[in-house]
């Protein structure tokens, strides 16, 4: 301890007792000061290069990056090209039926987007389940597009054609459970089209451990689900090195109700289950590590503590990797991702819509001081439906624009780095992830922490609470529990254009698309099919047997996609989640 040290402290309890406590005394409604004030002695034994260093270099706390491409883009707004040169997919879209699907791409090519499909897909297609089982009626196209075969996949990508081809655009899948096959139809497709596997870029969300924690779209319990996970890592590292293998982060966990910590830990913990899954199968850390690729983590509007988040997510998740996997290629230890800190949609309400835009601004105020880009993330219209509307995407676009161009919040990378509350900050949620990661070491890892509901049990315990604190105005959320006066007003926006999801066509999705499927089943060879899923569920039994290839003769015969899942639920059995309470 120093001299200096001596001084401060003693200085701080002066103030404590003083200043501080007379403020305090002056309004009765406090018990205490309402505002932390940090100094020094909050960052005992920092050193800079171990605990930040500099952007774009380990362990990355500042940035992944040396800085942000948008930076320099954003002084020459008036004069640069709209695209950043990366080879991205677009906005997360899709509804209704494949032809639904194909005519919004359609409009998006024409209004001069020209990036491959993020692709959203109803709640049938994510549990494995075609469009005409009964058990489904009134979800098909809902919540997503309708995925059952090859031919909606044909479909879908019938605008992507010339210079949007396969090998010239890249595709987002928010699939999980049954996301082999999703990646099996995109291969075959490509097969088709002549286009070799390894001119295919795209990324899979195939996350499938955080939907027994959060999501819910599982089909498989964890164990043969990480088998399957095994295998698209093994076949995309060996055919399609610019495919991603996944692209996971505790953003849903968060969404679920984990608390900040519990989100750090169970997403870290995860990421390591995925890691080992590919040195289990004989890979060099290297080798695939570097094709990992974050959703997002974090969401809340408290924007000084998600810029900590951000920080400490990247310096654990690097630290990671390269001491426990021993990496030794930068890009096998930097979280690739397209949003760093930003409000989540569970921060979006629905009473007073247009509130929304101010919270998600802050949200890309965190992103751009936490070392990111200044995502604006929700639209405001989030809570209102399926899809958002022009005018909302067009509002939102604008702010994170005006943070880079006007607010010029890029400037200057991690300005908060070497701050006293900064550092602390990010070590506190660091040292609590920590300790919430010892605890799911000791059980045996996160796949036997999931098995035993400890980690659906802690997120539920924590959704509860706080939502109890927002019913007992402990959390205040303005327009929806204070803020509620007969002088309030409800402010609403004009629509200007149709919204891109046609209501219609919504309506009639279902019909339309199991109609597509029966002419699918009449048209193809039965025979072959059947001897597909004979086959199939050979290998299946076989956990040395890599089911990509098979899957992708299976897609190419226009197997459905319940079928596939079908005898994977024979061979693997259904997931029954445990009792929590």
């Amino acid at each position: 301890m120093t001299k200096r040290d001596d001084k401060i402290r003693e200085k701080r309890q002066e103030w404590e007792e003083g200043t501080l406590s007379k403020a305090v005394g002056r309004f009765s409604f406090l018990k205490e000061a309402p505002s932390r004030f940090y100094t020094p002695l909050d960052q005992e034994g920092f050193k800079f290069l171990d605990k930040v260093g500099f952007p774009g270099e380990y362990p990355y706390t500042a940035s992944v990056y040396p800085f942000d491409p948008m930076a320099g883009l954003s002084r020459l707004a008036a004069k640069a090209p709209t695209e950043s040169g990366l080879t991205r997919a677009a906005t997360y879209s899709g509804y209704g039926t494949s032809e639904d699907t194909r005519d919004y791409y359609k409009q998006n090519i024409e209004r001069g987007i020209r990036q491959g499909p993020n692709l959203a897909m109803d709640l049938p297609t994510q549990c494995g389940y075609d469009s005409d089982n009964p058990v489904m009626y009134g979800e098909i196209g809902k919540v997503g597009a309708a995925i059952d075969t090859l031919k909606d996949f044909e479909i879908i990508y019938e605008p992507f054609q010339g210079d949007l081809n396969l090998d010239n655009i890249a595709s987002n899948f928010t699939i999980n459970a049954p996301a082999i096959f999703m990646i099996a139809m995109y291969a075959a497709l490509a097969e088709k089209r002549g286009i070799p596997l390894n001119k295919l870029k795209a990324t899979p969300q195939n996350d499938i451990l955080k939907e027994y924690i959060a999501r819910g779209t599982y089909i498989f319990p964890p164990k043969p689900a990480m088998r399957l996970f095994r295998d698209i890592l093994v076949f995309v590292h060996e055919h399609i090195p610019q495919m991603n293998i996944t692209s996971m982060g505790g953003y849903h966990i968060r969404e679920a109700g984990a608390t900040r910590e519990q989100d750090l830990a169970f997403s870290m913990a995860i990421a390591r289950a995925y890691l080992q899954t590919g040195l289990d199968a004989g890979l060099d850390i290297d080798s695939f590590a570097p094709r990992f690729t974050f959703n997002a983590s974090g969401g809340s509007m408290e924007l000084l503590k998600e810029i900590a988040f951000q920080r400490a997510s990247r310096r654990m998740y690097a630290r990671i990797v390269k001491e426990q996997f021993g990496a030794k290629n930068p890009r096998s230890m930097i979280i690739r991702q397209r949003i760093t800190a930003h409000v989540g949609a569970s921060s979006a309400a629905k009473q007073r819509p247009l509130n929304n835009l101010a919270r998600s601004v802050v949200g890309g105020i965190a992103g751009a001081l936490s070392g990111g880009p200044p995502a604006v993330f929700p639209p405001y219209d989030e809570p209102m439906g399926l899809g958002w509307s022009r005018e909302a995407q067009q509002l939102t676009q604008d702010a994170g624009r005006i943070l880079a161009c006007e607010a010029r919040l890029l400037d200057v990378v991690d300005p908060f780095a070497g701050s006293y509350f900064m550092e602390a900050m990010t070590d506190e949620i660091e040292v609590a992830a920590g300790k919430e990661m010892k605890k799911i070491d000791d059980m045996g890892g996160i796949v036997k922490a999931i098995e035993q509901g400890y980690v659906q049990k802690a997120v539920t315990e924590s959704a509860y609470e706080h939502q109890k604190k927002i019913a007992d105005g402990d959390v205040q959320i303005v327009g929806v529990n204070c803020f509620l006066g007969e002088n309030e007003l409800e402010v609403e926006t004009t629509r200007l254009v149709p919204h891109p999801y046609d209501p219609e066509k919504r309506a009639k999705a279902e019909d339309r698309q199991i109609a597509n499927l029966k002419e699918v089943r009449r048209t193809r060879n039965d025979t072959q099919v059947k001897q597909l899923l004979v086959e199939l569920e050979q290998k299946a039994r076989d956990n040395n047997e890599n089911l990509m290839p098979h899957m992708i003769e299976c897609a190419s015969a226009y197997v459905s996609l319940q079928e596939v899942c079908d005898v994977l639920r024979e061979v693997f059995g259904e997931y029954e989640p445990p009792a929590i309470f």
